[in-house]
């Protein structure tokens, strides 16, 4: 029997295996969960074939976690690395891509910086405040977000106001001169919801150069955060919404990692602005609905270096702005119960600049990127089909145009089929996504290179869920392979930015969950995962084949609540530049386990008391070399609701 036929046979069975419960009668399989990231529209997640977590807002909560990047170092294939200690640059990669594959959004406005050389986000700054859940989508996206979605997406969905005005304001202190401030409010009608959060943080924080190198000046961090969603609903098929998001920090920082790289005055201050305006309209009793928004995000960027007693010659001043504006029209259309198609077109524009000025024993040295900017505008295709209650398919298309390079297209594939009777899902994805070059990459003066073209990635995945003892145990186990080509290096040799790499990331990913008992709750995740760098065969910079996380909640009395969370990082390759010999050499970092305990008790209705031990056990670690990492560290503090 050819391929072909052995596939067309198994299409064939697919509704075969799913009659038995229709025959007798029988409802389909009630759908849980539901998000909106894996098909830019609400869909149940047992339907979904792509790789997707939840990070849902009870669960940002129960752990006490105040930056999202914590949160995201126990998800699955996602990898982590914080340069120093807070305030310290942050970058997230997905299944061994680089992080500036992963897009990040909030409500939809993209916040990946334009100014950064590789377009990336810093997620240093970014704040749990007012956030209902996070949902991370791994593999190719392109076909649906366009550009950047090399890896996968990271989408921050914000709260959505709802009932009476409710609030809350709270104060916590702690190790390191820690010292943090937080408000939110809340509430809506038929008419209109409203919900706002702020907050205020300040530390000590430890040596980003790293105390084990001899470095003992300690570098703070400051950080106000504001975030605001408002939903006007004049009609019942007419919905306007708005949403804000500010970021202001100021960090100090050192001249690198390692010995001797300590720095008393070194500044670094960021200033991040994101706004989204969409009106929603549903026609015809809601068959076809149609989102018309508009977003956009400001970045700046600050470096400020003077002398000091250690370095008497030396200074440094620098400016970084990335900038983008966007406009998206969705139309969803119900054609059936079984079908739902999806297309729509986005055109965005970014711009970036910088200054970059130093003075040394070498003499000055100044670097001016003029403002440059491009436009790119996709149109995308998808068909969402459901068939006999247990088979979900998607297939997708997109055609982006981009002002330098001209026209890429991707696609993407995924299904997902129930067996009710045994209460297994099967899973599988398959699809592309590229990456247009920077604006760095392309226009900056020396080292940019107008001919780049962009970066391109395939990949699949195959997965299988078992739900057991009534759904109190949850198994999954994904199998997954990504292959990417033309990506975009520094080539010394002729210093400019060329095509000249290649590369290749697999692994399996491992879940579980399990509650025991309505008050405990246990979940635990591994990754293995191996990559390589095609050109030179050697594995990946800073991603671990192991990582294993393990989380542990449990309720007691109505009234507390106690959260363990494990986090192991496996041994990973670095490159350390050493400041003597201005050598780069390839070193391997040690694997680490970390352990965080969160405790909460809720005194009376409106006050509650908590606390939490991060680096429980006290682990010296490094994410990257010659940095500084925080030891074992207190905190409490105090929550009124009103």
């Amino acid at each position: 029997m050819s391929v072909v036929r052995k596939r067309l046979s198994v299409v064939w069975l697919l509704p075969v295996l799913c009659w038995p419960a229709l025959a007798m009668g029988e409802e389909p399989l009630t759908l849980g969960e539901i998000v909106i990231t894996a098909t830019r529209d609400e869909a149940a997640l047992d339907e979904i074939g792509s790789s997707v977590t939840v990070i849902p807002r009870k669960e940002i909560e129960q752990r006490q976690k105040t930056l999202v990047l914590d949160l995201l170092r126990t998800v699955p294939a996602l990898d982590v690395v914080r340069s120093g200690g807070p305030g310290g640059q942050t970058h997230v990669g997905i299944r061994g891509a680089k992080s500036e594959h992963t897009l990040v959004l909030v409500d939809g406005v993209r916040m990946n910086d334009p100014s950064s050389p590789g377009g990336s986000y810093d997620f240093a700054d970014l704040s749990t405040d007012n956030i209902e859940r996070i949902e991370i989508l791994r593999g190719p996206q392109s076909t649906l977000y366009g550009s950047d979605a090399i890896g996968g997406v990271i989408n921050i969905i914000t709260r959505r106001g709802a009932g009476e005005p409710s609030g809350f304001l709270s104060a916590e202190g702690g190790s390191f001169g820690t010292f943090a401030e937080k408000g939110a409010v809340s509430g809506g009608n038929r008419l209109v919801s409203y919900s706002l959060g702020i907050s205020r943080e300040d530390t000590g924080g430890v040596s980003s150069a790293g105390e084990q190198y001899g470095n003992h000046e300690t570098d703070g961090y400051h950080a106000t955060s504001v975030s605001t969603r408002l939903v006007v609903t004049p009609s019942r098929i007419l919905e306007l919404e708005h949403i804000f998001r500010y970021l202001d920090s100021k960090s100090d920082i050192d001249n690198g990692g390692g010995p001797g790289l300590d720095d008393p005055n070194h500044i670094a201050r960021s200033r991040q602005l994101f706004l989204r305006t969409q009106a929603r309209l549903s026609l015809f009793d809601g068959l076809w609905e149609q989102k018309l928004g508009v977003s956009f995000s400001n970045l700046d960027r600050d470096y400020r270096n003077d002398t000091d007693a250690s370095h008497p010659a030396d200074m440094e001043r620098s400016t970084y702005h990335g900038q983008s504006l966007a406009f998206d029209w969705q139309h969803t259309l119900y054609l059936h119960k079984t079908n739902t198609l999806t297309f729509g077109v986005e055109t965005r524009e970014e711009k970036a600049r910088s200054d970059y000025l130093s003075q040394s024993s070498w003499g000055p040295y100044v670097s001016v990127f003029p403002e440059e900017s491009d436009r790119i505008t996709g149109y995308y295709l998808q068909d969402r089909i459901s068939l006999w209650g247990c088979w979900f398919t998607t297939l997708g298309v997109r055609l982006d145009d981009h002002s330098r390079f001209g026209t890429e297209t991707t696609y993407r594939f995924t299904s997902s089929y129930l067996v009710k009777q045994t209460a297994t899902r099967l899973k599988g994805s398959y699809g592309s996504g590229f990456k247009a070059p920077s604006l760095y990459q392309l226009y900056a003066p020396t080292y940019g290179n107008q001919a780049l073209r962009p970066e391109k990635s395939t990949g699949w995945d195959l997965g299988v869920e078992q739900s057991l003892l009534d759904g109190r145990l949850e198994l999954g186990a994904t199998w997954f392979s990504t292959d990417f080509k033309e990506l975009i290096e520094f080539d010394s040799s002729a210093s400019t930015y060329r095509n000249t790499a290649r590369a290749e990331s697999y692994g399996v990913e491992l879940t579980a969950a399990v509650m025991p008992t309505d008050a405990l709750t246990l979940r635990a995740g591994y990754t293995w995962t191996k990559t390589k760098d095609k050109s030179t065969g050697l594995e990946l910079l800073r991603r671990p084949e192991h990582k294993f996380s393990c989380d542990a909640n449990y309720r007691f009395t109505e009234k507390g609540n106690l959260n363990l969370e494990l986090a192991y990082v496996g041994k990973r390759q670095d490159s350390y530049y050493d400041p003597v010999t201005y050598a780069s050499t390839r070193v391997e970092l040690g694997g680490y386990l970390l352990a965080n305990l969160a405790a909460s008790y809720d005194v009376t209705r409106w006050l509650q008391l908590f606390a939490r031990i991060d680096n429980l056990l006290d682990r010296k670690y490094e994410e990257v070399k010659g940095y500084g990492t925080l030891g074992i560290g207190g905190y409490g503090g105090v929550k009124v609701s009103f």
